[in-house]
């Protein structure tokens, strides 16, 4: 058993309850939720998408392997109705893996610890709630000194802060 550190979110629809679904599918799919950030609505990052996202980090354990993970987000973002139509655009859902314990992988359908996860302050800001004090294992630095030093302005603020017991019915 590993742990596995998941970003969701999206900026279509009714992006509370699609958050919502996501956690129960991924619940089936993958155990039970070990942590799960508080839900932040961001500014997009480093593409085409119109209007803010909510985003929300859990943490799981499982006994898949990193390619297996990866198939069933990627089947979970379509149920979710998820169009891969521009990059970084807009989109009901992305699940995103960020960590699969101290794996780094690099290949061409999957690189761990997530390529972009310094630079983007609406994936440290949730890290940096739930997980201040992991050393990211490529980098030598915590999420807390990764926040600190993120050159990343775009707003992130605090969206729902109960959010770890919500469940759709």
């Amino acid at each position: 058993m590993e742990n596995l550190v998941l970003i969701i979110g999206g900026n279509l629809g009714d992006r509370l309850l699609l958050i919502k679904k996501a956690r129960n599918l991924l619940e089936k799919r993958l155990g039970k939720e070990l942590i799960a950030s508080s839900i932040f609505e961001t500014e997009a990052w480093g593409g085409s998408s119109l209007g803010y996202y909510l985003n929300q980090v859990l943490v799981y354990q499982t006994a898949l392997e990193p390619m297996q993970v990866l198939e069933c987000i990627q089947e979970i973002e379509n149920q979710l109705e998820r169009k891969r139509e521009v990059k970084w655009g807009n989109r009901t859902m992305d699940i995103d893996i960020l960590y699969f314990g101290k794996r780094t992988i690099n290949s061409e359908k999957l690189i761990l610890p997530h390529p972009y996860l310094e630079k983007r302050k609406f994936v440290l800001e949730p890290l940096s709630q739930i997980l201040p004090d992991f050393i990211h294992p490529s980098l030598g630095k915590s999420h807390q000194e990764l926040l600190r030093i993120c050159q990343d302005i775009s707003e992130v603020k605090l969206y729902e802060k109960k959010a770890r017991n919500i469940r759709a019915k």
